[in-house]
């Protein structure tokens, strides 16, 4: 049986969310993966930086702006010992300046995802995948990429149907 991992980056505290700004306590993008991972069998892996973002969202952006500015890749807390035993890994994660949040980046980095199938889901407020498909693309050598799921954060809590129609389509559902 194939085994799966959902990485996912999140954030919490003070966010942009149906066009104002909102403090919350669980992030957009986990709460997508607690969806996930009621839907499917599978490990769940939070990306999690060292030094975190500014809590506040207008400070947040413009590190997270710097950081992809320069190609920064954030040390990160913890990382898995290996992704050796998954064939698919749902990687989750905020549309950051049109791409990955520079923390996933150093996730991706730490592994070879040869042979493994990446399904991507981010989470924005309306500017979808990005170019974070493609980046994926050149970040992880010999990976299949598919096409990824976007969802407007402001509709997180709502997106159990997405997600099944979405898992259905790529057979993990």
């Amino acid at each position: 049986m194939a085994k799966t991992l959902i990485a996912y980056f999140s954030r919490a505290d003070e966010n942009y969310y149906g066009g104002a700004m909102r403090y919350v306590k669980v992030g957009n993008t986990e709460v997508v993966c607690g969806i996930l991972e009621d839907l499917i069998p599978a490990d769940t892996f939070k990306i999690e930086m060292k030094e975190p973002y500014s809590p506040v969202y207008m400070t947040c952006i413009e590190q997270a702006k710097e950081d992809q500015r320069t190609k920064a890749r954030p040390e990160l807390v913890s990382l898995p010992d290996s992704i050796d035993a998954y064939d698919t890994v749902i990687l989750a994660y905020p549309n950051y300046w049109g791409t990955m949040p520079m923390a996933v980046f150093t996730f991706l980095e730490a592994f070879d995802f040869s042979g493994k199938t990446i399904l991507p889901i981010c989470t924005n407020e309306g500017s979808g995948m990005g170019g974070s498909e493609r980046d994926l693309k050149r970040v992880c050598k010999g990976a299949t990429v598919k096409k990824g799921l976007s969802i407007l954060g402001s509709e997180a809590e709502n997106s159990e149907a997405s997600l099944k129609q979405w898992l259905t389509e790529n057979r993990i559902y």
